[in-house]
Parts: structure tokens; C-alpha cells; sequence
């Protein structure tokens, strides 16, 4: 048999981010690189949409199309009802398009399926189920190899629960789902393959702002280990609320001109969304867009313009509340904004430039803020979870079952953490001290580091001291002096009038020893020599502690017992 032949049987494993307004799929090539998947219709995003026409079947974009003229036999918005009783959803999102109905406890959609039937009832199972079955076919066309197994992304407050329902869709979409990862892992694991794999130890802001929904999630990266030490969820914040401040926006024009509210109409109000959708999107790469509508509502057609700056003022409020959203998560994880050592904005809203500065005038200068907008090497955030995924399932698809189940038994992933920054503090014979983090807040464990000290320029005896480290915000207040300035444009002297002052307060982040664990004495350390720390914590915390002369026998060991 030759090797394609041995490929073709083996399948493929993809990433699926599966979204509520949209959903993506990727693999990850020969090269190790995560890669987006097109469906047939040429869209990375697809939207998250199931139609039903004539006895055929829409999906995608060709489905979101007949949200205008076959809204109530078009299923949207379905993700977030999964796994859920009727009783417990919002179904707010799916008023201009198939609305939920209770079906004896379970979430349904009454559709015609075919054409001169009476309608059925499909529950929110198969509709997922038929939506990850288009999802693995687009993804098969494309590699040319049946799909055998996917990692799914869920949002941080999917319950177990919804997690059991997509498992059991996916069953029967004939997918075998690897892993379900949280949405910011992934997010934050496309970034790191970006930097191979191979990042520092950080702590992530990443706030996911997607069509119907936003997400915000402090994230702790140690050793490659991931930890959501916080999240905050704002249902009513998203891409939606941003269309609507254009279609508000336009409707408004429209009324002047015709005396009619298109609003008031649905096939009017679908039309004026779509468009307006199109109109945010070219408003995130050029300063005007133009929206054109032939026969709107009444028999009038409808065409006009808006530039970014007056579509940013109306949309002030949906930028608000999504800056409140990520200061909410960070204060939930009892941090400072200047404890955040990088933020990632995710979800297709995040190519707005007003909300990338508005992060980047929240953060201090040197926080990377990844985004289009204020970086140029920034991944697109719209597929950000579908490659994390695909990374993931890569990594994961030459294990079994049984093993891929005991890696990520809660037993395995929710390990103890420390909750204080272990370091050390070297003192040499000059009184000269040099403080080192070796093992940061959030770590892990059981984990290890080793760092290496220089000796004091004249030698001598050594104080090695392993101590708890607390972050300390340090404020800075900066006077600022503003010139009087006479009528005529001269700078008045101070003796004829006081200038005013204006106060900056500036933060920034240090470690400081916050208790002496243990002490260690090197004696007779030469000049030139380097001394060795190597500190183990255990899982239960406590720590091993080694220190040594390098280059000799020199050196002691200790142990200090769990707290």
C-alpha cells in the first residue's frame, strides 16, 4: 500500500470553532502551521446559520441570505440554547429569524424541511448535529481526506451539560470530538504557536467579542500551562449591538426622506441589517462607507454614506461597555491593570479600530495590544479560535481515546497552584542584593526552575535567601505645568499670574519580598565564580530548595514544608 493510500485511511482532525453568529474550521498543515478552511461558498467565517428553501437545504452564508425573504424557516443563533431546557434560554437573538419553541422540554425550531409539507419540528441536537456535518464536509473537500476527529472550542461558561449535548451531535454527524477547549485558550494558544511554542511566562487579558455575546478572560501562561483565573460574560454586548447603531443610524435618514420607518418592516429591517453589517466591516479598514438598497421599504430605494467618526460616536456606548466588560475580569482575578502583560482581542468586532484604542489608551504603552489596529503583525482576530483548535487537535490526535481522557480528567488539568511568587534574594559579602522570581504567582505545580547568580566582584561568603514575593502597584505622581498664555499669544511671566498645575498618576508594577522562608550560606566564594539556585515545588507545595558553588562540590540542600 503506498504511503497516500495509508494517509487517506488514517483521516484528518481539525479545529472547530463552533460560534453563535459564526464558525470556522482549520487544520494545521506539514509545517506545523495552523491554516483557516473555506467552505464551498469561499467563507472562513461561517455563519452559523441552517436554512430550509424548496425542499434544499442552506448553510452558511447561503442561509444567512434568506434571512430576508424566508426568515421563519431559517434557523440562527442556536449555539448558546444547546443542551439547555427551553425554560433556561434567552431566545432574544432569534426574534427576526426561526424562533425556539418548546418541544415537551427541549429546545426546537418548527420548519418546513420540504416543500408542500407540513412543518416539523427539529430540536436543537440535530440542528447542530446537521450544522457540524456541513462543517466536516466543507473540511474533507478541502483536504481531501475523510475527517475523523476535531477539537471544539466552547465559551468559559459552557456547562457540562452542553458539553455532553455537542458531544452526542457531533456523534451523530458521524465526528468524533477529541476535546472541547475554552474559546480564550485557544485564542492565547494561536499566539503562542506564533512565537513557537515557546513563550514567557505571562499573564493574558483576552476579551472575545463576538456577534451576539461578549467574553472576557484573565488567563495565567506558565511553562505552557494555561489557567483562567477569571472570566466576565456581557450577553447583550457584541457585533449585533454595533450593526444596530448603523441600522438605527440609517433608519433615521430614511424617515426624513420618506416618512417611514423601515424598521417596521421585516423584510425591510433584514435587508437594512445585512447592509448595515457590511457597512461596520468596511468601516473597520476605510474612514467612509456607502450603503445602497434598492426598494427598502414602500417601493423606495435608499442610499447614503457615514464616515468612522460619527458611527464611533454613536456606538460610544457599546465601546463602554465593552471596556467594562475586560476591567470587570481583571478586578474578578483581584489584579491591576498593570499586572496584564499582554491583551488579545478575539472575535470579528475586534478589527474595529476605535475599540483597539480605546484598549490601548486603558493599558500602559509597554502592554502589547494585539489587534489589527495596534499591531501590524497581529493574527486576524476572527479566526484566532479555529487555529488554537486545530493546533490542539494536531497535538493531541496520535492518542488515544483513553489517554486523551485521562490527560484532561479534572484530577490532571485543575492542578494546585501557588498563590505568591517563590524567589531568591543573593546576598553578597558587599551587601550588594540581587532579587530574582523563579517561580511566579499562578505557577503550577509540581514544577522546577534553576537560575544561575554571579558571585560578588571582590568574592567572599554568600547569603542565599528563598523568600515569598508580592506584586506592588507603585503610583508616581507627575506635576505638569501649563504656560499662561496673554491675548497675544505670549507666554505671561509666572510673577503676574500663577500657573495652574495638573497632576498624572502613573503605576507601575515591582516584586517585593513579602516573607523569609529559608536561608542558605556559600562560603568562600571566589571572584568570578557563579552560584546555582534550583528550586522544586511539589504538588502539595512544598519546596525543595538547592543552592551550589558552579564548578564544585560545594553546596547545601533544604526543604521547606507546605503552608
Amino acid at each position: 500500500m503506498s504511503d497516500s493510500s495509508a494517509e487517506q485511511e488514517a483521516g484528518a482532525v481539525i479545529g472547530i470553532a463552533f460560534g453563535n453568529t459564526t464558525s470556522s474550521i482549520a487544520y494545521t498543515s506539514a509545517d506545523g502551521k495552523a491554516e483557516l478552511i473555506a467552505n464551498e461558498e469561499g467563507d472562513r467565517q461561517i455563519p452559523t446559520v441552517l436554512s430550509y428553501l424548496d425542499s434544499d437545504e442552506f448553510h452558511g452564508g447561503e442561509a444567512k441570505a434568506q434571512l430576508v425573504r424566508n426568515a421563519s424557516n431559517t434557523v440562527a443563533y442556536f449555539r448558546d440554547y444547546l443542551g439547555k431546557k427551553y425554560s433556561e434560554i434567552d431566545p432574544t437573538n432569534s426574534h427576526h429569524s426561526a424562533h425556539p419553541i418548546d418541544a415537551d422540554g427541549v429546545v426546537s425550531f418548527k420548519v418546513v424541511e420540504k416543500s408542500g409539507e407540513e412543518p416539523s419540528n427539529i430540536s436543537i441536537g440535530e440542528i447542530t448535529t446537521r450544522h457540524l456535518k456541513r462543517l466536516r464536509d466543507s473540511a474533507a473537500d478541502f483536504l481531501g481526506k475523510e475527517v475523523t476527529g476535531a477539537v471544539v472550542t466552547v465559551p468559559t461558561d459552557f456547562t457540562e451539560a452542553q458539553r455532553e449535548a455537542l458531544v452526542a451531535a457531533a456523534k451523530g454527524a458521524n465526528l468524533q470530538i477529541l476535546q472541547t477547549i475554552h474559546e480564550p485558550i485557544a485564542e492565547a494558544l494561536a499566539y503562542a504557536a506564533k512565537e513557537n511554542m515557546q513563550p514567557e511566562d505571562r499573564t493574558i487579558l483576552v476579551v472575545d467579542i463576538g456577534g451576539t455575546r461578549s467574553d472576557a478572560s484573565v488567563v495565567s501562561a506558565r511553562s505552557g500551562m494555561y489557567t483562567i483565573l477569571a472570566t466576565a460574560h456581557d450577553y447583550e454586548t457584541g457585533g449585533v449591538q454595533l450593526d444596530q447603531v448603523l441600522v438605527d443610524h440609517f433608519a433615521q435618514e430614511f424617515i426624513k426622506k420618506h416618512k417611514s420607518d423601515p424598521r417596521e418592516n421585516p423584510r425591510a429591517l433584514a435587508k437594512l441589517k445585512l447592509e448595515s453589517e457590511t457597512v461596520k466591516r468596511t468601516l473597520s479598514i476605510a474612514v467612509t462607507a456607502s450603503i445602497g438598497v434598492d426598494s427598502l421599504a414602500d417601493g423606495f430605494d435608499f442610499h447614503s454614506s457615514i464616515n468612522r467618526l460619527r458611527y464611533e460616536i454613536r456606538a460610544q456606548k457599546v465601546f463602554d461597555d465593552i471596556m467594562k466588560l475586560a476591567e470587570q475580569a481583571v478586578q474578578k482575578a483581584e489584579l491591576d491593570l498593570v499586572e496584564i502583560d499582554e491583551v488579545i482581542l478575539a472575535g470579528g468586532s475586534s478589527h474595529t479600530p476605535k475599540i483597539a484604542q480605546r484598549f490601548r489608551a486603558l493599558f500602559p504603552e509597554t502592554t502589547p495590544i494585539h489587534a489589527p489596529f495596534t499591531d501590524a503583525a497581529a493574527l486576524n482576530p476572527s479566526e484566532l479560535a479555529a487555529r488554537g483548535a486545530a493546533l490542539q487537535a494536531a497535538l493531541i490526535s496520535e492518542f488515544d481515546v483513553e489517554d486523551i481522557d485521562q490527560s484532561t480528567h479534572p484530577a490532571v488539568t485543575v492542578a494546585p497552584h501557588l498563590s505568591k511568587s517563590i524567589g531568591v534574594v543573593v546576598v553578597g559579602a558587599d551587601g550588594s542584593e540581587e532579587f530574582r522570581a523563579l517561580l511566579p504567582a499562578q505557577t503550577a505545580v509540581p514544577a522546577r526552575r534553576v537560575a544561575a547568580f554571579a558571585a560578588p566582584a571582590e568574592g567572599g561568603d554568600v547569603v542565599v535567601k528563598i523568600v515569598e514575593g508580592v506584586s506592588e502597584i507603585r503610583k508616581t505622581i507627575i506635576e505638569k505645568k501649563e504656560e499662561a498664555v496673554n491675548g497675544e499669544g505670549e507666554v505671561e511671566d509666572e510673577s503676574e499670574e500663577e500657573e495652574e498645575e495638573e497632576e498624572e498618576e502613573i503605576k507601575t508594577k515591582h516584586m517585593k519580598v513579602d516573607k523569609l522562608l529559608a536561608e542558605a550560606l556559600l562560603k568562600g566564594v571566589e571572584k568570578g565564580q557563579k552560584i546555582e539556585v534550583t528550586i522544586q515545588a511539589a504538588a502539595d507545595t512544598s519546596l525543595n530548595i538547592a543552592a551550589r558553588i558552579v564548578g564544585t562540590q560545594q553546596g547545601v540542600r533544604g526543604v521547606i514544608a507546605a503552608p
